[in-house]
């Protein structure tokens, strides 16, 4: 292949609309090219494949080198400006279009371009000018010590703040020595003045890597970290968010050849994060930092710290916070309310502890990066459990509560230590309730793994009923309860293995059903009844019971939209086992019978987890109002919200959008709202089942209605991950269905599908062997047809598209022939060159028209007769074809039928 040929493919390509296999093609001419003239057309194309990709600093390069080879290309010079012009660098821009203007003046686009950026250019002057006094006039009522005029004060830090979030505002600021000013607001200790000085700081963090390295510098790690300790909540919630913008401008840099806005050189930033991060690990172990201030200092790390994607290569970060601050994590996991020495936490700093050691272990590449991890939590774990008497054995176990509802395998590593199972034990049947609240948690979270489950069936059972019966304390009583409930659904969803007497299942489910709807008992207590239903509904006759008890329903509820995040996981168990929506697979027949001969253990189906039981469950949880739950529980943006966590409320969703009628009432209760961000991040099951729950609703509702505003373009997306080959047939079929209504709703719409590279997908779809998915694909074609450039692919050389357009519509399958002969009629009227292709396409092509102006159905007779009028009026030779032929009798003969107006 020459580099001339690997052009024109790219110009094709390029005309398609397929600009990142234009890119390629280009970049491969490239590498067999060595003329200068040709190797500067080519970069002046690349330049062009990066503007419509959005990689400008790349499209300005590649334009530069264009006109480094010609200074009259103008073309290049045009590109460049607007590479120039979306970088923010606009005094270079006005440059290259004067310079275009000057070389062809007649030229209406240049001079139109010339006049916009001139205009902008202005508009951004005025503004400069007029900011200036602006700021010092802010700063000056902020800062005055005399001024007392609370009122006046607000709107200035209002004014600041706002002004912050304008590009021109921030530079403004930030060169008026504006960072020196904030910190003198952060020092008055004034929590109005910090909030005021924080927020403003966010606006000139915001997507500016340079400028973020300078405030830095300025302020100080140190600094940050002692304001996100204070004790007053907002104001350390305000510098949580500006640590968390400070992360991301300093990471962007890290990610990519990161020009941006300022065009600077900034040197690496990793130290930066370094530093941050730190002095944020200090701040975990640190006695005088406040409990809520503990708490953003884990979101934070929980959020910068691991990879976003398994994709990315480097985990260096985790691993060099494992080394330099597990121990300090570990000291929040294994701190002791009560107990001298423990630092001040709130009810979910342990939780939050558990999710960053979760995500760190996850986060780990290779056995000897795990091991590493092994060996400091069991070093903290012997330091506390060794000669520090009572106090370090409660510290010990607390440390392995905290591992087991984070990575579990550490937790059981910890557990298996000599001693600590027995410490558990003994430790059970304490006269303090603060000793005893600590061991029986630690016996739960245990009971978890099977093989430690074992373990505790023959040496706690007895102790938890002993707890259960005769503790006098609630707190207590209800745990124990838990513990048991644990064990007694070891079986699972298989009905012939009930781990207790009968009926002992069902009087635990009452109970705590009781402890639920109990409102005396403090919420954290009664989260505790929830983990217990959580195991105890894998037995049918408990989801029964449960969905009847509308009190216990709304008190889960309630519990749901609270702010104790500890109970997300436990509620959304819960309606997962009622909905039963866990994957089931049905048993092969003949390996049923191999496991009877074999006298292996069957597992056996609850009569009542048939599916006319699990759809009248389905129906009184929506009557109870489940999807209002479930929008809360997504809205809340706690740590608690894991991504397995994320998946259980999808399967939940989808559970409840499986019959038609009953998917306007999710919408109405905000269901669709919800499903948009389960479907984008998550799990890849997650993802999967929110995209499903997504197509349900867009098949079968108004999607206008269901998803208003600018809603009803973020559902593109989830449904184009549901046409991905990895996919099953009825997700690939609901997903084609569902883009169908979509593209036909607005032009905007199908530009939306485009850019997601749905068409291909589509396209392959319709070689599908299923009849279903191949119509469904064929009808989504149809009303994408009506984008100028999915017309443009049925022209394009050496496609195939308008062939198998043509021979579907002569297919047997009706509903097939409808979707293609509407797609031509479609194409012939919208785009008329189509019109002389159709007799190049197939010989065949003059009887499938004539059999569709025959057929007994109306709508292809109709759609038919179309198609041949577009043809007759596009070209004469086609209309003398078609006259030629029997058509012209054909049509004679339909036009005097006077019952098909």
């Amino acid at each position: 292949v020459t580099s001339g040929q690997l052009r024109e493919q790219g110009n094709a390509l390029f005309q398609a609309g397929d600009h990142a296999a234009a890119l390629a093609a280009y970049t491969q001419a490239l590498s067999l090219c060595d003329a200068e003239p040709e190797r500067a057309v080519l970069h002046r194309n690349r330049a062009a494949c990066y503007l419509k990709l959005e990689d400008y600093a790349k499209a300005e390069a590649d334009a530069s080198k264009a006109i480094g080879a010609n200074g009259r290309d103008v073309k290049a010079l045009f590109r460049r400006s607007q590479a120039l012009q979306k970088l923010g660098r606009l005094d270079q821009a006005v440059s290259d279009l004067q310079r275009c203007v000057s070389l062809e003046p007649k030229n209406k686009a240049f001079q139109e371009a010339l006049r916009a950026l001139g205009s902008s250019m202005h508009e951004k002057m005025k503004t400069m000018s007029c900011t200036d006094s602006k700021v010092e006039q802010m700063f000056q009522i902020l800062l005055d010590p005399q001024e007392k005029d609370a009122d006046k004060k607000q709107k200035a830090a209002q004014n600041l703040i706002v002004l912050a979030r304008e590009e021109a505002g921030a530079e403004k600021i930030f060169q008026s020595d504006g960072v020196q000013l904030l910190m003198q607001l952060l020092d008055t200790a004034q929590p109005d003045l910090m909030l005021a000085a924080l927020r403003t700081l966010v606006g000139l963090c915001s997507g500016h890597r340079s400028r973020t390295a300078a405030i830095l510098a300025k302020l100080g790690a140190p600094c940050l970290a002692a304001v996100l300790g204070v004790e007053h909540e907002q104001v350390s919630l305000a510098a949580c968010n500006l640590l968390h913008v400070m992360f991301e401008s300093l990471k962007e840099g890290l990610q990519k050849d990161f020009r941006g806005k300022e065009d600077a050189v900034v040197l690496d930033s990793s130290k930066d994060l370094r530093l941050l991060i730190k002095h944020l690990l200090e701040l975990l172990a640190l006695e005088g930092a406040s409990a809520h201030g503990r708490d953003n200092a884990l979101n934070l790390l929980i959020k910068v710290v691991p990879r976003k994607s398994p994709k990315e290569a480097d985990n260096s970060l985790s691993l060099w916070v494992i080394d330099q601050g597990l121990k300090k994590i570990l000291e929040v996991g294994s701190s002791v309310c009560g107990t001298p020495g423990s630092l001040p936490v709130t009810k979910n700093s342990r939780m939050n502890a558990s999710v960053l050691l979760s995500k760190l272990y996850d986060d780990l590449k290779c056995d000897a990066e795990r091991e590493n991890f092994h060996h400091l939590c069991e070093d903290y774990v012997r330091s506390w459990f060794e000669g520090h008497e009572l106090a370090g054995k409660l510290r010990a176990i607390q440390t392995a509560s905290c591992l087991l509802q984070g990575p579990a395998e550490a937790g059981n590593r910890v557990l298996e230590l000599s001693g600590i199972m027995e410490s558990v034990l003994s430790l059970c049947a304490s006269v303090s309730e603060s000793h005893q609240l600590v061991a029986v948690e630690a016996l739960i979270h245990a009971a978890d793994k099977a093989k430690r489950a074992s373990f505790i069936t023959t040496n706690g059972v007895n102790l938890l009923k002993e707890i259960y019966k005769h503790s006098e304390r609630d707190s207590i009583r209800i745990r124990a309860l838990v513990g048991l409930c644990k064990l007694g659904s070891a079986g699972g969803t298989d009905f012939s293995m009930k781990q207790f007497a009968e009926g002992s299942t069902m009087k635990l489910a009452k109970q705590c059903r009781k402890w639920l709807c109990n409102e005396a008992i403090d919420a954290g207590t009664r989260r505790w009844a929830v983990e217990g239903l959580a195991y105890l509904t894998f037995d049918a006759d408990v989801k029964e019971e449960f969905v009847e008890d509308k009190a216990a329903m709304q008190a889960m509820f309630q519990l749901a939209k609270s702010e104790d995040s500890s109970v997300l996981y436990a509620v959304a168990s819960t309606l997962v086992n009622c909905t039963n929506s866990y994957d089931h697979e049905e048993p092969d027949p003949q390996m049923v019978e191999l496991a009877k001969y074999a006298k292996q253990h069957i597992p056996e189906q609850h009569p009542k987890d048939k599916p006319d039981f699990v759809k009248r469950r389905v129906r009184k949880l929506l009557v109870a109002g489940v999807v209002s739950a479930l929008s809360c529980m997504v809205k809340s943006e706690n740590l608690a919200l894991t991504n397995s966590c994320r998946e259980l409320i999808s399967r939940v969703f989808l559970a409840l959008v499986a019959e038609a009628e009953d998917r306007g009432g999710v919408v109405a209760q905000g269901g669709g709202k919800a499903l948009i961000p389960l479907s984008l991040e998550g799990t890849e099951v997650g993802q999967t089942k929110a995209a499903q729950a997504l197509a349900k609703i867009t098949i079968t509702s108004n999607p206008e209605m269901a998803f208003p505003g600018e809603r009803i373009y973020e559902v593109v997306r989830p449904l184009v991950s549901l046409l991905h080959l990895q996919r099953t047939g009825l997700e690939n079929f609901e997903g084609l269905m569902a883009l169908t209504n979509l593209a036909g709703i607005s032009e905007r719409l199908r530009q939306k599908i485009l850019k997601e590279k749905a068409v291909p997908m589509i396209e392959g779809y319709m070689f599908e062997e299923h009849e279903l998915i191949r119509l469904a694909a064929t009808e989504c074609m149809c009303n994408m047809a009506m984008s100028k450039e999915v017309q443009e692919l049925f022209l394009a050389e050496g496609s195939d598209r308008l062939k198998l357009m043509v021979l579907y519509s002569g297919e047997e399958d009706e509903r097939l022939q409808r979707a293609a002969s509407g797609t031509l009629a479609m194409l012939t009227s919208l785009h008329p060159p189509i019109c002389k292709r159709i007799p190049q396409v197939t010989v065949h092509w003059l009887e499938i028209l004539q059999a569709l102006l025959l057929s007994p159905s109306v709508e292809l007779q109709q759609r038919g007769a179309v198609v041949v009028m577009n043809m007759v009026a596009a070209d004469r030779e086609v209309a003398e074809q078609l006259m030629a032929s029997e058509m012209l009798e054909i049509l004679l003969v339909l036009a005097k039928d006077q019952d098909k107006p």
